[in-house]
């Protein structure tokens, strides 16, 4: 054998051994998840309860007999406790099938409100998943895919444009303004219906007073910063339209959620009628709601979150059908735990990805750790799981669930996966 064949036949050799040992050195990362059985999961009040359920950060655990704790955010006590109730006993590493298990259980699809409490738990299923294997959640999910998340938040300044400056200087990339004009009602007087009023919307004099708070946050951003504006669903289409084509010349980012939630196929026409980019979805759930829009190409982002959608499994259902349409995702923010989900979520996405974050997580003693937020960006980490440290030593525990209590019978196909009842 000649020299430079016994040389490439001893280099092969040493490629493959090379390879055999590499694989071997990575074997831990495809370690199957350890059996373990849902004991237990307890819901606490946070200390600064958001008492809206679509806005929710109470604070979910679930337990399990091989001692791991996961964490989730969001849900209402009452949707907690009957979701909890039907995962009693459930491997927590099939994180799909007990999806399916809580949206079908009890026959009736689930509205908004099951919804979060159902994305709350799915958070603390990956969470556990991801420490049972000692791997972050997005390394899960396919890894990275940037290295940081930009955001977008306000400013500080008694005028709009300093505010608008002094964001761009703390280094978010967008600048977020808000359409929120009215005329706030006189003390102690009631409406004809008898509850009391809070502010008169006159959509006309707030078009018009809206163009010149834009006009001002555009001076403010400066010609390369990015600035956007939220209407809160409270406009109709003809205003909608004209506001949109008003502050076309002051070059948005982006409009958030223009329009009332109710009937999205009324996008389609103003996306016929008005160039400034859409992004659509914070009163939304699951995909059924904002599918139409995303395969339409209605909406240029996204604006679903967790835990509104589901959790984490159903957030990566959308986020595939946005990358196939070409729509970016600008999640929703509920709350420091759903944010450290959403890092993970988003981090494979290839598309685009702007984070609502108005700053750190601030000062909250039963969070130690959760997602790490400096010079205007989300940074993601590589601790286990979703990266959240929990101590409940002082909150309220308002529920716990440790008793199986699940829709009887079940239904499944002849290969064992599950269908509605």
């Amino acid at each position: 054998m000649s020299d430079s064949k016994l040389g490439r036949r001893n280099f092969l050799k040493s490629l493959a051994a090379g390879t055999v040992a590499g694989l071997a050195a990575r074997r831990p990362l495809q370690a199957a998840v350890p059996p373990m059985k849902i004991t237990r999961v307890r819901v606490y009040r946070p200390p600064r309860l958001n008492p809206t359920f679509n806005q929710s950060n109470l604070i979910v655990t679930v337990e399990t007999d091989a001692g791991i704790t996961g964490i989730g955010e969001g849900g209402s006590r009452d949707m907690l406790e009957q979701c909890a109730a039907m995962l009693i006993g459930q491997d927590p590493a099939r994180i799909e099938p007990l999806w399916q298990f809580m949206y079908r259980g009890w026959f009736y699809p689930p509205g908004r409100e099951k919804l979060h409490a159902l994305g709350a738990l799915d958070v603390a299923l990956w969470d556990i998943k991801g420490k049972a294997l000692n791997l972050p959640v997005h390394q899960l999910l396919g890894g990275l895919a940037r290295d940081y998340f930009e955001c977008y938040g306000g400013g500080r300044g008694n005028t709009t444009r300093e505010r608008a400056r002094s964001c761009m200087e703390a280094g978010f990339r967008c600048f977020r303004a808000v359409a929120d004009y009215g005329t706030p009602a006189p003390p102690g007087s009631r409406s004809t219906t008898g509850m009391p009023p809070t502010r008169t919307f006159n959509s006309r004099l707030a078009i018009r007073q809206t163009i010149e708070y834009c006009r001002q946050v555009r001076e403010g951003v400066g010609p390369e910063g990015d600035w956007l504006i939220d209407f809160h669903t409270r406009l109709d289409l003809a205003d909608a339209m004209r506001l949109c084509s008003a502050i076309e010349e002051f070059d948005p980012y982006e409009v958030e959620d223009p329009l009332r939630s109710e009937a999205p196929e009324v996008y389609a026409t103003l996306r016929q009628a008005v160039k400034t980019p859409l992004a659509v979805g914070e009163q939304f759930g699951d995909r059924w709601d904002i599918y139409k829009l995303i395969e339409n190409q209605l909406i240029d982002y996204a604006r679903c979150t967790i835990p509104n959608v589901g959790g984490i499994t159903e957030w990566m259902k959308i986020q595939a059908l946005c990358e196939t349409h070409s729509v970016g995702v600008i999640p929703h923010n509920t709350g420091p735990i759903s944010t450290a989900a959403l890092v993970h979520a988003c981090g494979p996405f290839a598309g685009p990805v702007l984070f609502e974050q108005g700053g750190p997580p601030g000062d909250l003693p039963h969070l130690p750790q959760t997602f790490e937020f400096r010079n205007g960006k989300v940074w993601p980490n590589q601790r286990p799981g979703i990266g959240v440290t929990f101590e409940p030593k002082g909150l309220d525990m308002i529920a716990e669930i440790g008793k199986l209590n699940a829709p009887i019978p079940i239904y499944r196909r002849p290969d064992g996966s599950l269908t509605n009842w």
